[in-house]
């Protein structure tokens, strides 16, 4: 990249980013994201850990994610999630983001870079859950997952109050991508220990036992198997004991 004459780095254009996207694409790569049941009609092959490298070269920058995210470019909109500036980003330009949500990657990596530090990201889940849409739906429970791993401050009543949530449509949606974001929520509330461990495994055990809907059971089996492990249990642990200490 060129520099100014007062030594800075410039900013890089839209379509300077997109080549070093198109130089980063990967055949090899590609097929493997398809065997993950990622949608690969746009996209180049390129892995996040290389996205996440070019995102740091790049720093914030708002304007280019919102002029990414409009490009058909798979990796090129993951990218414009780490870009984007969350106090910057409206409402109204994550319902736009969410409506084309056609890969369940760049839903979840949105929640995770972006979605999760905006003001109004806990509202957004039970509007996000309550939608029919599945890769909107898929978007609230990813987003409160990625709430309930990474705000370590938050209040638990506001994860208390979304476990009914995640039973509702552990049993009402037995799609593949929502129930898999419904178990991700399910563990990531159970992981914050204490009450909410408790709670939240009581919950996978009613699933677990649940006798109608396979989607159910196999959402509480797999939360009841790792909220029980030892090794999470440590974790769990050690994460309260730094938090307490602070």
């Amino acid at each position: 990249m060129e520099r100014r004459k007062n030594n800075e780095r410039t900013r890089p254009t839209c379509p300077e980013v997109v080549a070093r996207l198109e130089a980063c694409a990967d055949r090899e790569h590609l097929c493997g994201m398809a065997r993950f049941g990622i949608d690969t009609t746009t996209a180049l092959g390129i892995r996040v850990v290389d996205l996440r490298r070019l995102a740091r070269e790049i720093g914030r920058d708002h304007a280019l994610a919102l002029e990414l995210y409009r490009l058909p470019i798979h990796e090129g909109r993951i990218l414009a999630s780490m870009l984007a500036d969350p106090l910057l980003f409206s409402e109204e330009e994550m319902d736009r983001w969410v409506g084309e949500f056609r890969s369940w990657d760049l839903c979840d990596q949105c929640c995770m870079n972006l979605f999760r530090h905006t003001p109004y990201a806990y509202r957004k889940v039970g509007q996000y859950v309550a939608s029919p849409e599945e890769f909107t739906r898929r978007a609230g429970f990813a987003l409160l997952a990625t709430l309930a791993a990474g705000d370590k401050r938050a209040d638990e009543e506001r994860f208390r109050a979304c476990l009914p949530l995640i039973e509702r449509y552990a049993r009402e949606d037995s799609r593949d991508r929502v129930r898999k974001a419904v178990n991700w929520a399910l563990r990531a509330v159970g992981k914050r220990g204490g009450e909410l461990l408790s709670e939240a495994l009581a919950v996978a055990r009613r699933l677990a036992d649940d006798g109608t809907f396979p989607a159910a059971r196999w959402i509480g089996r797999d939360a009841v198997r790792e909220l029980t492990d030892p090794k999470t249990l440590a974790r769990i642990g050690r994460m309260r004991s730094r938090r307490s200490a602070r």
